[in-house]
């Protein structure tokens, strides 16, 4: 890895919470997954899997019923909850059952949704929602709720639509992370207009001139740019992960991405609140979003060149699942629970 990348890892680590006796359950991150439905089950299961894989303590998933009923039958670790509603299919091979009229209204969806808000450190919008109208308006209420309790949101795969149809919703809010792929980037830049900007920019600024553009666009939000490299900016700092990953692209990689980024967010917030002594200078609490996105970033591509190392093409997503904890070792070593810091 580049002195650079080594430099940032050093920092992302001194967030990394040791395993103390005096911690109880729930301090180390309390993370919920929203996603889920009828046609898409593994997301949502990939992204909180990983989340807790990583050391979450609690990892939750807030999905459709028929969605639940799938994912639970994957781990009983994860709790599951069947409070996300969609628009009932018409198609035959639907097995959806009809709702009663509140099932239909996504201000009465999103209100036994948001409650659960107060359990969770960081919220993670997006694997496995798909497109549902009713979905992506209830998810947009959610988002509302979360922002004004001032809740870390990790923004992925089709919750970006909504960003799209409502920028405001994130404008400004900088504890929200974006994470497109290439063609969710470019249709953000198309629908905030600064498509031009960024194609001029990027001519004459280099390759992180994209994320800036639409970052700044964005008033300060936390976007990473996935690719060979992946660039992270929100519009004043940008930070590059060069990190060697796997060279098989399957679907659902994206999702122990958000899930370790979660992670580590909810261990930003057990940073800030003095749960333990970290050695050496404090972190600077305006860096520490921008140290979670690196620190999540970097496990993902670890993951997929330990995991693209045994499988080969072969890779899925779910052999990424199983060297998250490996991943965490090779970067960031153990811990050392007594000096109350982990060791690189």
């Amino acid at each position: 890895m580049s002195a650079a990348t080594k430099e940032m890892l050093a920092r992302v680590q001194r967030m990394v919470p040791p395993m103390l006796e005096k911690f109880h359950k729930g301090q180390l991150g309390r993370v919920g997954v929203i996603g889920g439905s009828e046609d898409y089950t593994g997301a949502p299961y990939f992204s909180a899997m990983a989340s807790a894989r990583l050391g979450c303590d609690m990892s939750h998933v807030i999905c459709t019923p028929t969605a639940a009923t799938v994912i639970k039958t994957f781990s009983p670790n994860l709790m599951v909850h069947p409070l996300m509603r969609s628009t009932p299919s018409s198609s035959p091979l639907s097995t959806q059952t009809p709702g009663s009229a509140a099932d239909s209204d996504p201000d009465q969806v999103a209100s036994r949704i948001i409650p659960m808000l107060d359990r969770l450190h960081v919220l993670v919008i997006g694997p496995g929602l798909g497109r549902d109208p009713l979905m992506q308006d209830t998810c947009a209420r959610v988002i509302k709720a979360a922002r004004a309790k001032g809740l870390p949101m990790v923004l992925d795969a089709d919750a970006l639509l909504i960003v799209q149809k409502d920028p405001s919703l994130v404008k400004g809010y900088g504890q929200v992370v974006l994470t497109p792929n290439v063609v969710e980037f470019a249709r953000l830049t198309k629908s905030l207009g600064v498509d031009d900007q960024v194609r001029a920019t990027a001519e004459s600024e280099g390759d992180t001139a994209k994320v800036e553009a639409l970052a700044r666009a964005l008033g300060g939000v936390m976007i990473l740019q996935k690719g060979a490299k992946d660039y992270l900016s929100d519009g004043k700092v940008t930070l590059t992960v060069d990190l060697e990953g796997g060279k098989k692209r399957s679907g659902g990689q994206g999702d122990t991405l958000t899930g370790s980024i979660a992670t580590f967010l909810g261990w930003r917030k057990a940073y800030l609140d003095g749960i333990w002594d970290p050695a050496g200078e404090r972190l600077k609490d305006e860096e520490l979003v921008g140290l979670a996105v690196f620190g999540g970033s970097a496990i993902t591509r670890e993951c997929s060149r330990l995991a693209f190392a045994k499988r080969g093409r072969s890779l899925q997503a779910s052999d990424l699942t199983e060297e998250v904890h490996t991943a965490f070792i090779n970067l960031f070593g153990g811990v050392d629970g007594e000096a109350g810091a982990a060791r690189l």
